[in-house]
């Protein structure tokens, strides 16, 4: 029995379906970047104002405002491959475009043109995670959800660490205009699997005028029961661990490790710890199901928060540093996977593209609020005290999870039908 379910798993994470979830998972996650980190070191090489270079992250905001656009990918199917597969190839090769576009434009001479792409670059970023979302909700079955979800995030995570360390470690070596044809060559595989894979069938129909795809998601969303807690829940699941993460940089650099060591340690070890969890969080979801992997990593998300506590009353020591990053990057790719599937599983496959944009949009909240206000509680309450405080602040999460999703559920999705 235990032999044919090792079969079992093997067979889902080698299937086809798997293939696609991580291949776009990477197209997702390499031009997030191109737009932040490469982007600032190559405006820092031109010499260019601090000031400015801090406020190129403007050009993010299409992230956080995509489901505004979401309800015309749902509504509108292009005359090629498929109402999924057709937004996916506009979007990616736009993409492409405008990477390459962003290469030629040179920060000082360009301003202008360089922001411009820039924003290009992030709105059709935007555009095609709007789209990746829903053909990976559609595409995968409610068992596969877990493991699509952890496979996703596995490849956005090397989309990343390919962008961000690849990047700037060849521009080290040519200049950054031949970098970005370099990265916007990276999309390709992503191209190639929207033209390969099979378009997901639209089984539950698809909206008919524009009224409907942009009032019945919310109609449809708000009719259920325990909507609202779900709502809750999806605002705080994660936000001591993201409040913990926004400051660490500082804390690593005032306990005395040095530049060198958070870069090996953290971004390089780290990263593997993630990619790690992420699989680790795919395949316990897929034996487990949704609901009772949400209790498990909920609990071990506050455990290694609390475990930073532990470091800043240790101090300074290199193997304590690398086992809590160890602890709370697995930890956090596992809560990741099973926060990312059970979002999928709620949404409504008839507007899959705008309520999945709209909960992904709602965690960008306590990214930017709670966030804030982290300098100010470690200067009044210090490190420790601060890291405790974060792992507390799971328990309202974890308490909203009695209401709608009871560790004795039978299943990971029937809470929202």
């Amino acid at each position: 029995m235990q032999s044919e379910k090792h079969k079992s798993v093997l067979k889902v994470l080698c299937s086809r379906r798997m293939l696609v979830a991580l291949v776009m998972g990477f197209s997702s996650g390499l031009p997030l970047l191109l737009t932040m980190g490469v982007l600032q070191a190559w405006m820092k090489e031109k010499d260019i104002d601090l000031t400015w270079i801090g406020m190129i992250a403007l050009v993010q905001i299409p992230y956080t405002w995509k489901f505004v656009w979401a309800p015309i990918v749902d509504r509108f199917t292009p005359p090629f491959l498929g109402r999924r597969r057709g937004w996916l190839l506009i979007a990616q090769l736009l993409l492409i475009l405008s990477i390459v576009t962003l290469g030629y434009a040179d920060p000082v001479k360009q301003t202008v043109l360089m922001v411009a792409a820039a924003v290009l670059v992030a709105f059709f970023s935007a555009t095609q995670d709007i789209v990746v979302d829903a053909y990976r909700r559609e595409d995968l079955p409610d068992e596969e959800l877990g493991i699509g979800s952890s496979m996703y995030i596995y490849g956005y995570r090397v989309g990343m660490l390919i962008a961000g360390g690849g990047g700037l470690i060849l521009a080290d070596h040519m200049p950054f205009s031949r970098v970005y044809l370099i990265l916007a060559a990276c999309m390709l595989p992503g191209l190639v699997t929207t033209l390969l894979t099979p378009e997901p069938a639209a089984n539950a129909g698809t909206p008919q005028t524009m009224k409907e795809a942009v009032v019945r998601p919310l109609a449809d969303y708000f009719s259920r029961p325990n909507a609202l807690w779900i709502l809750a829940f999806i605002l705080f699941y994660k936000i001591g661990d993201t409040m913990a993460s926004a400051i660490t940089m500082p804390f690593y650099l005032d306990i005395g490790f040095s530049k060198t060591e958070i870069g090996a340690v953290v971004k390089i070890f780290g990263t593997g710890a993630t990619l790690a969890g992420a699989l680790a969080g795919g395949i316990v979801l897929l034996q487990l199901g949704i609901t009772r992997s949400l209790w498990i990593f909920g609990i071990l998300q506050a455990a290694s928060t609390a475990c930073f506590a532990g470091l800043a009353r240790i101090g300074y020591n290199l193997p304590a540093l690398s086992g809590v990053i160890a602890f709370e990057n697995l930890s956090s790719g596992m809560g990741t996977a099973a926060f990312v599937a059970f979002m999928a599983s709620i949404t409504n496959k008839k507007f899959t593209a705008t309520q999945y944009a709209l909960l992904t949009s709602l965690i960008g909240i306590p990214r930017a609020v709670a966030s804030s206000v982290t300098g100010f509680m470690v200067k009044h309450i210090g490190w420790e005290n601060f890291f405790i405080a974060c792992a507390l602040a799971a328990i309202p999460g974890m308490l909203l999870l009695f209401k709608f999703a009871p560790w004795n559920s039978s299943s990971g999705t029937e809470f929202v039908h």
